[in-house]
């Protein structure tokens, strides 16, 4: 239940507060004062779009608060904490604030909870709470789509479990069905896909890449093709570490002699022995280095040129695996690595198609048989709504009127169903029922949509409805009905109306007026809260356009009397 919304530079709205409360809160004001801005303002704290239009001229931003009171462990609640806001409990119940501001550059902001957070949340948040009927919402009553969502609450959790169990399915058929198709449209495509790929890996798996093998060829390639450059650098430093004569001119034949001098004079300082020691070990190392050099020209390769041809051959071939199947080596192992399964899924599509033509058969007769449960339970609601409409119609002063819910099957499925949905009306005895959308005016239009909110508020609650003038085309004793059905909806929700109408303003138990002000050249309207002597003269203008007319403000007392009693 919405406890309270505040409004600052909303349209032709300065500042107000707009006290509401349990019951039925009747909304009015002159023509141009912006009675539809509390709508708008709804609107804004329940997620809808907004621009800069909606900011007063000359000001910088709008802002609009709402304080709610909502179970404290309902999903309203828990949505709430789940977005990081926070609520004041007080034992079962907890105060909400929901609020929205909107700059002049068109820029907004959300808040729930006391705290920033996304206008998606607020759209969530207004699914559970509050159910908006505008003019509009009863030219979108002519329409299909309409007709069976009014239809599918009436019917409540009976239909919401059985239209469940068919989407569930539906669902599924849709995905068999599309895989299905797209396996047999691409047949071509993939068997030509699977034999390229056998192709390929039949390819690769006779070059057996291995591994590394790019770097290790790139290395062999290079020394063969710079081999007597090795040759010739090896030997030369051979002979200058190592001479095969032995020369004393060698690196060796140089540390030998040097260490037998120090030897020789080492006897007269040991420091000498230490030195001559190091250099005896710098000689082993030499002659090891000489060895080394010695084995590294015994194993050069003798006939070169064969082998390097030999590598730029299976080079070659590595280049060109790389070329047909990818920029790397990698890439080629990765293919013959990954092909195989591919392979295998390319080669079982035979088996794939049977067994889903097999599943797509078995799921469409489940789907069948889920969408004629899904008639049924249309049908029966279908009848009960009819009859509920129609009595609920008779207390609207349209004695003779019924509306006929039609449910017709079709041929082919949909994600609600197969059902085909029209509301029609009978105007009077004798009469044949015509669709809404081609026989109903808009005051017939306006009775028919609140004769279905009674109704289906009785199988599905709503916390509360709000009612843009819902009594548009309507006067006289229609318009005493449609106050007196608005009060009885109210028993049950919370109601806010905005009307012209002083027939259904007085079965309001809260009565608000947005009064227009301004100096002459900038209208600045405001709230105010009547009752007593100022209801009756909002009364007596509404009846006679005069507030202090004696014949209006009888007249006004007489109705207010009426729908007190």
């Amino acid at each position: 239940m919405i406890e309270e919304i505040e409004i600052r530079d909303l349209g032709v709205i300065a500042e107000g507060t707009l006290p509401l409360g349990p019951g039925f809160t009747a909304v009015t004001g002159e023509t141009g004062a912006g009675k539809t801005m509390v709508v708008t303002a709804l609107g804004l704290l329940l997620g809808q779009r907004s621009d800069s239009g909606v900011v007063r001229a000359g000001q910088k931003q709008t802002s609009v608060q709402g304080r709610w009171i909502v179970p404290n462990d309902g999903p309203v609640a828990e949505r709430v904490r789940e977005a990081g806001g926070d609520l004041d409990a007080a034992g079962h119940d907890a105060e909400l604030l929901l609020g929205r501001i909107v700059t002049a550059e068109g820029r907004g902001r959300a808040i729930v909870g006391g705290r920033t957070a996304p206008v998606g949340i607020l759209s969530e948040l207004g699914e559970q709470l509050v159910v908006v009927h505008g003019q509009s919402d009863q030219i979108r009553l002519r329409a299909a789509p309409a007709q069976r969502d009014a239809l599918d609450r009436f019917a409540g959790e009976p239909l919401q479990q059985a239209l469940a169990t068919y989407q569930r399915g539906y669902e599924r058929l849709l995905e068999l069905r599309t895989e299905l198709d797209t396996l047999t449209n691409e047949r071509d495509t993939r068997l030509l896909e699977a034999e390229q790929l056998r192709a390929a890996l039949a390819e690769i798996e006779q070059a057996d890449p291995q591994p590394g093998e790019d770097e290790e060829l790139a290395e062999r390639s290079d020394r063969l093709t710079n081999l007597e450059e090795l040759r010739l650098s090896a030997a030369g430093a051979r002979e200058l570490v190592s001479a095969e004569a032995g020369e004393e001119s060698d690196v060796v034949g140089l540390l030998e002699g040097a260490r037998r001098q120090l030897d020789r004079a080492a006897i007269h300082d040991p420091a000498l022995g230490t030195i001559a020691a190091s250099v005896a070990n710098a000689s082993y190392l030499a002659a090891e280095i000489a060895a080394e050099l010695s084995s590294y020209l015994a194993g050069l390769d003798e006939d070169g040129a064969r082998e390097l041809e030999v590598v730029q051959e299976r080079r070659a071939l590595l280049a060109t695996l790389a070329r047909k199947y990818g920029p790397t080596g990698d890439d080629v192992l990765r293919l013959l690595e990954t092909g195989s399964s591919r392979l295998l899924e390319l080669d079982g599509d035979s088996d794939r198609i049977t067994q889903l033509e097999v599943d797509v058969e078995r799921v469409a007769a489940e789907v069948d048989a889920a969408a004629s449960a899904l008639s049924v339970v249309r049908g029966e609601a279908a009848a009960r709504l009819s009859a509920d409409a129609s009595a609920e119609l008779r207390s609207l002063a349209m004695a003779e009127a019924e509306l006929v819910v039609e449910v017709t099957e079709r041929d082919d499925l949909t994600v609600h169903g197969r059902d085909s949905i029209v509301f029609l009306l009978r105007p009077h005895a004798g009469a044949d029922p015509r669709p809404l959308g081609k026989g109903a005016s808009g005051g017939e239009l306006s009775r028919v949509m609140l004769a279905l909110e009674v109704v289906i508020a009785g199988a599905d609650p709503v916390p509360t409805f709000v009612f843009d003038e819902v009594d548009a085309g309507v006067g006289g004793a229609a318009a005493i009905e449609i106050g007196r059905r608005l009060a009885a909806l109210a028993e049950r929700s919370q109601v806010i109306v905005v009307t012209h109408l002083a027939q259904v303003a007085a079965f309001a138990n809260n009565h608000l007026s947005v009064v227009k002000g301004g100096d002459g050249s900038v209208t600045a309207s405001s709230v105010r809260q009547l009752v007593g002597a100022d209801r009756e003269a909002e009364m007596a203008r509404l009846l006679s356009g005069l507030a202090e007319s004696d014949s209006g403000l009888a007249h006004a007392r007489e109705l207010l009397a009426m729908a007190g009693a």
